[in-house]
């Protein structure tokens, strides 16, 4: 895995949430360690946030021998009022297609999803 962007401080658009599922929609094979180093989370809060995600119905996991394989589930959507409207594959596809502009590397965000990829 290539480095982890320094710390920030200060406010931010994106939640945790937001990032541990644009880690999974690049990877949907990642470990939970390498999405707490690309988040820069603890490995207990990126447990937290998959559980949170899965109860929400917006991720399902199955193992596969000692990994997981997670699937984002289509159709959800952002989960605040005022955000209505688009999914969380169009947030996805819009986070893979401003890094495919700037060439963002992996570790720096997300790539074309394979989700995106298959709406498309």
């Amino acid at each position: 895995m290539q480095g982890v962007p320094e710390s920030h401080s200060g406010w931010t658009f994106l939640t945790n949430h937001a990032r541990v599922l644009a880690a999974i929609a690049e990877d949907h094979t990642t470990r939970i360690r390498d999405i707490a180093a690309r988040c820069q989370l603890t490995e207990r809060a990126v447990q937290k946030i998959i559980s949170d995600l899965e109860e929400g119905g917006y991720l399902t996991h199955t193992r596969q021998g000692r990994s997981n394989e997670y699937r984002i589930e289509e159709g959800t959507f952002l989960r605040h009022p005022a955000d209505s409207g688009p999914s969380v594959a169009d947030l996805l596809a819009l986070l893979a297609q401003h890094d495919a502009k700037h060439g963002a590397s992996p570790a720096g965000g997300v790539r074309q999803s394979r989700l995106a990829a298959e709406e498309q």
